[in-house]
């Protein structure tokens, strides 16, 4: 692994750059020091698509979702309590 001092990386960032995205990671380093490893990050092709529907069968909605409610609903409406 190539190891260049923070003047190098500076000046020459786009080739370095250019080589680690081409699988060839190097090391950035002060006074011989190293400090940071520079890599490529992976492409994102791993990450599994959102799905559709990826709960199905965990929620049951009751047969009479849509009548919920009814007589509040109606309630606030007209004014009367249920």
């Amino acid at each position: 692994m190539q190891t260049v001092n923070i003047h190098e990386a500076k000046t020459q960032l786009s080739r370095l750059v250019a080589q680690a995205a081409q699988g060839e990671p190097f090391i950035i380093a002060k006074a011989g020091k190293p400090l940071v490893q520079v890599t490529a990050i992976s492409s994102g092709a791993e990450v599994p698509a959102k799905r559709l529907g990826f709960m199905q069968g965990m929620v049951q909605v009751p047969p009479d979702f849509d009548r919920m409610g009814d007589a509040a609903i109606e309630a606030l409406f007209t004014g009367t309590a249920p």
